[in-house]
């Protein structure tokens, strides 16, 4: 299958981002890890040291390639199969802007949870509110944004909720504004990506933490396995 967008060299800068992201999920990384789609690698780059096992799961051939080239000096496993095709147990499953690409969304967090160990965590990174939806999530292949309840309402049994709530607040206000003036507009530019990153994700740091994580373009959901 080949990925429709055309985004992730650009979003590869994102590395503050990015940073703020493994701040928030490094502590749920360990043991046997798997990555679903994994994209180009940008996300694996910030834990590739923390786990004893890496899983890099990629559907696209093209990308696939290169991540096998990207960390071609490492131990890590990679495979084009499905996640209920895995024939494996692991620590932390891992979906980065990913869940958001797979049309059955509820049945394929299901099949992540069944390939979790005991204490095992799935941690899940999606774009927040549907009416932020725009040409970019259209062109990159995004069924959907999110919002807390979908996540509320579809409680996977035998887990115990972690985390769950908003990130990038400043990024919000750059986005919602990027749709309004430049609503024709369906990938932003190398530019715009590291005003956002350089900047807006910066402010982000401190101004989600004083509104609470309750506001972003962004949410974060993590839970634990617990024993049957």
């Amino acid at each position: 299958m080949k990925y429709p967008g055309a985004e992730l060299d650009n979003f590869d800068k994102a590395t503050i981002w990015r940073k703020y992201i493994f701040f928030q999920i490094k502590n749920y990384i360990r043991g046997n890890v798997l990555e679903v789609g994994a994209g180009i690698g940008s996300f694996t780059n910030n834990y590739k040291n923390l786990p004893d096992n890496i899983t890099l799961s990629e559907i696209d051939q093209d990308n696939l390639s290169f991540i096998k080239k990207r960390f071609d000096k490492t131990n890590f496993n990679f495979t084009s199969e499905l996640t209920k095709n895995i024939n494996d147990k692991f620590d932390t499953i891992m979906y980065l802007n990913v869940l958001e690409h797979i049309e059955k969304d509820k049945k394929e967090l299901e099949e992540a949870f069944n390939k979790l160990k005991t204490n095992g965590h799935l941690i899940i990174l999606v774009p927040a509110h549907n009416k932020l939806y725009s040409k970019f999530d259209e062109a990159i292949g995004h069924f959907r944004r999110y919002d807390l309840d979908f996540f509320k309402k579809n409680k996977i049994n035998n887990s115990k909720l972690v985390k769950l709530y908003y990130l990038d607040s400043a990024g919000y206000f750059l986005y919602y504004l990027n749709k309004i003036f430049f609503k024709e507009e369906v990938y932003p530019s190398q530019f715009k990506i590291f005003i956002w990153d350089k900047f807006f994700t910066p402010i982000s740091y401190f101004l989600d933490k004083v509104l609470f994580y309750k506001f972003g373009k962004n949410i974060l959901y993590i839970v634990k396995k617990l024993a049957s």
